[in-house]
């Protein structure tokens, strides 16, 4: 399942921002270096970035910038999200994992536990894939032990998830963000996941 993009000059004429506009942000760290997606078109090299995102991130900007410094909104959007921390209600308030994802996999935490942002975006992971149907409760558990395991390893370097189906069979694996993958005929890639772009969603819903 691929992200939507959107094109730099679409994304210009979309918002009204000016191509100064955009790379100054970029430059204060509003936008993040890995959302510019260099590719490959018929006229060249064009600049890309996901869609949803960029489009959420440049309406929050425009609409605090007359607010706030570029600095003050940066350290609001960018680092505010990361301190924060949820119990079970309040992350199901904010849509951040299900009732079932709730009940599946937060059940065995003590009464009034509060959940970091790391493993709040574990859950979120998890509760995405479920929630478009892509896998079920006991491949949930399996995702949520690989990511326990292995995203820390990353110490906050872009990484994807990708998740695979071989005769019916998952498997989750994490990569660096810029890594090539290439599978036999048999392995189905059912969602390749950009954790940065998960993590500025789930970041989205704690602002």
């Amino acid at each position: 399942m691929e992200r939507e993009l959107i094109s730099k000059k679409e994304l210009l004429d979309a918002t009204g921002i000016s191509y100064g506009q955009l790379y100054r942000w970029k430059r204060k760290g509003l936008i993040p270096e890995e959302w510019f997606i260099r590719k490959s078109v018929f006229t060249g090299q064009e600049t890309f970035f996901p869609k949803e995102l960029i489009l959420a991130r440049i309406d929050k900007v425009l609409n605090l910038k007359d607010d706030l410094s570029l600095d003050e909104l940066a350290s609001k959007l960018v680092n505010g999200p990361i301190d924060a921390e949820l119990g079970k209600d309040g992350m199901i308030e904010r849509n951040i994992v299900s009732l079932i994802s709730a009940q599946r996999y937060m059940n065995r935490d003590e009464a009034g536990t509060m959940y970091p942002f790391d493993r709040m975006l574990k859950l979120f992971t998890v509760d995405m894939l479920l929630q478009a149907g892509e896998m079920g409760l006991e491949e949930g558990d399996v995702l949520l032990a690989a990511l326990e395991e292995h995203y820390p390893k990353f110490n906050g370097e872009p990484c994807d998830l990708v998740f695979i189906r071989k005769m019916g069979m998952a498997s989750f694996v994490l990569v660096t963000a810029s890594s090539a993958l290439y599978f036999d005929e048999g392995v189905k890639m059912v969602r390749r996941l950009s954790m940065q772009e998960t993590a500025e969603q789930l970041k989205s819903k704690l602002q």
